[in-house]
């Protein structure tokens, strides 16, 4: 099963390769036109000479089978725009935008899944846990930031505002606005799933069997109603790598969705395409190890 499935994520990545090189290629412009758009004293015969020395005159397919070429023998090529190797730069982004997914989907998990196993075991507490769902899903994650920035940075001086230089106390503000941004898609789908799963057949028989309601709760049936959980979690891994840009933006923060975001706006085709791509791989590496973790919880899917 894993053979196949990783057969299957290098054969969609190849294959969404040549979509983003085909989308970005077709794009108006290309670096050439920005250079000299930047630079006047440049001629026409210039001009010709650099996209002979890029392959910018060569046809897209064979500029995609070049570009494929190079990135298969490990050289994905330089940023224009950062004037840096590509694998240098998706580096560092990619694990401080993992370290603050990660952070923020733990804690937006863990919090969220007891919310929705408190509401369902204890239907006094539904409508509260209601309410902060609503509240979570209802509040901009920009303004949620710009409001935490003016208590805890601006009035408290408790935390920094931003950037990435202040340690494990630059990353509270961000992951408290993604993961209360994300808190109430966990607490909805846990609370369905666990008041589903305490009335299927085998809960009334774990009670006449005597067993006790925490053990009901945790052994018989939040397996069961993990499921869907994790189903989610696999589906938020990849949408936060690349969909964090108006967090990192507000707090400064250098990871991908301000990388993707600051490529493609400044006609960087290298840097955008190997940042597209794994972001792609990302999300399926995520729905892969959300399918082994059901697998592993609920016998019925192996």
């Amino acid at each position: 099963m894993i053979a196949a499935r990783l057969a299957q994520i290098a054969i969609t990545t190849v294959a969404l390769s040549f979509i983003f090189f085909m989308l970005i290629g077709l794009m108006p412009g290309d670096p050439i036109d920005l250079a000299i758009a930047g630079d006047p004293r440049l001629t026409a015969e210039d001009a010709a000479r650099l996209r002979a020395l890029h392959g910018l005159d060569q046809p897209l397919l064979s500029r995609y089978f070049a570009w494929a070429a190079a990135v298969l023998s490990g050289n994905p090529g330089f940023s224009r725009l950062f004037a840096q190797p590509v694998a240098a730069l998706i580096g560092p982004a990619l694990l401080s935008t993992l370290t603050l997914l990660g952070f923020a989907l733990g804690i937006a998990v863990v919090l969220g899944t007891a919310l929705g196993v408190l509401a369902a075991l204890r239907p006094r507490a539904a409508p509260a846990v209601q309410t902060l769902a609503l509240l979570a899903q209802s509040v901009p994650g920009f303004w949620l930031g710009i409001m935490l920035i003016v208590v805890f940075a601006v009035w408290l001086g408790w935390l920094p505002a931003g950037g990435a230089e202040g340690g494990w106390r630059a990353l509270i503000l961000p992951v408290a606005t993604l993961a209360f941004a994300n808190l109430a898609g966990y607490a909805r789908h846990a609370a369905s799933a666990m008041a589903g799963a305490l009335h299927d057949p085998w809960i009334r028989s774990a009670r006449a069997r005597g067993a006790s309601e925490s053990r009901i709760a945790w052994r018989h049936a939040f397996p069961n109603a993990a499921v869907p959980v994790i189903t989610l979690i696999g589906l938020d891994a990849g949408a936060l790598v690349s969909g964090a840009v108006i967090t990192e933006a507000l707090f400064a923060r250098p990871g991908m969705g301000k990388l993707i975001f600051d490529a493609i706006m400044g006609n960087d085709s290298n840097l955008a395409l190997l940042a597209l791509l794994v972001v792609a791989v990302v999300t399926m590496l995520g729905s892969l190890g959300a399918d082994l973790a059901q697998r592993a919880l609920d016998p019925r899917i192996r």
